[in-house]
């Protein structure tokens, strides 16, 4: 997730140009054609399928070690939630935090950030690739998604699991979404340390989805709310995440 991501129309565009695949005007024009965008969404869905059908669904993501930690790790996206709440909970320093789960649920509920430290964890050692182009190792450790959907009893109609963030950008809510493969995946948690320390707030204190085998856009930070959902036909502009709905990007994103 980044607010400095380029365009997606630039990106395609750019990726063209190097490759003298765009002969013809502007790249913009060409990628606000509409049977152009309907030939990217259909190469989305066939990667998607693709993924599904070839890569084992357990597969892990490469891991590292603590050698080979990044010097840095960029804080892209929000690096701050500007809401007086907020700003009470970096006060509280996240004790009184609650992560709503609902939607299609057995049992609706809320975890407090006690409840959910003293959940079995995992750690992972991982690279965040970020659509920019840049990436970098960190250490995570977090309570794995798929304890907390047990927890609260999926029905058998979820399709996606959205992921509902306390930050915005442009004006707009922060959220993403998964399938329920990569929600249940090994490697997914709810990260709340990075690097042996509590995750900064810059990195999406107190709670930030890691889904390792995703680009970096899909990793939604400051998440406070898990909805389990047949569609996303009501959810924001219906696309799947935040970056989906206003500049077109993937919705699976997967690397």
């Amino acid at each position: 997730m980044s607010g400095l991501i380029l365009p997606r129309r630039r990106f395609l565009g750019g990726l063209a140009v190097g490759t003298g695949a765009l002969a013809l005007g502007g790249c913009d024009a060409i990628t606000e054609n509409e049977s152009v965008l309907n030939t990217i969404r259909k190469a989305d869905r066939l990667t998607y399928g693709a993924q599904r059908i070839l890569v084992d669904r357990q597969a892990l993501a490469q891991e590292f070690t603590m050698a080979d930690l990044s010097p840095t790790f960029r804080a892209n996206g929000s690096t701050m939630v500007d809401t007086p709440a907020y700003q009470q909970h970096i006060a509280e320093r996240f004790a009184n935090w609650q992560l709503r789960v609902d939607g299609l649920v057995a049992k609706p509920q809320s975890f407090s950030m006690a409840q959910l430290m003293a959940m079995p964890s995992r750690e992972q050692i991982t690279r965040h690739d970020c659509v920019e182009g840049w990436s970098a190792i960190g250490q995570w450790r977090g309570t794995p998604l798929a304890l907390i959907l047990k927890a609260a009893g999926l029905s058998n109609r979820t399709r996606y699991i959205v992921f509902h963030c306390a930050d915005t950008l442009d004006g707009r809510r922060y959220y993403e979404s998964v399938d329920l493969v990569d929600a249940f995946h090994p490697q997914t948690i709810l990260a709340w340390s990075m690097n042996g320390a509590m995750l900064p707030v810059a990195h999406g204190a107190p709670l930030r989805l890691r889904v390792e085998r995703l680009l970096g856009y899909k990793h939604a930070k400051y998440v406070e709310r898990i909805e389990a959902v047949t569609s996303f036909a009501n959810i924001h502009q219906g696309k799947g995440g935040f970056w989906e709905d206003g500049s077109d990007y993937e919705w699976y994103g997967g690397i």
